[in-house]
């Protein structure tokens, strides 16, 4: 939890993984994934990604997605 005077802090860490390049695992579609740099993201943790693709394990197939 974040406590004043720590705020500064608590903002630093949330921004780091920005710009970086992740791979988000569907939890009820397994064999699914989404691959993109975050760009941001909300108070409820929803994520904006660019250069997104949506990565089929299965068939190796990747599908690029646009926003």
């Amino acid at each position: 939890m974040a406590y004043r005077g720590q705020g500064q802090k608590v903002q630093k860490v949330m921004v780091q993984p920005i710009r970086s390049r992740i791979q988000v695992w569907l939890y009820e579609q397994v064999n699914m994934r989404i691959e993109g740099c975050i760009i941001g993201f909300d108070e409820y943790m929803n994520l904006v990604l660019d250069d997104a693709e949506e990565i089929h394990s299965k068939t190796k197939s990747r599908k690029q997605l646009g926003r």
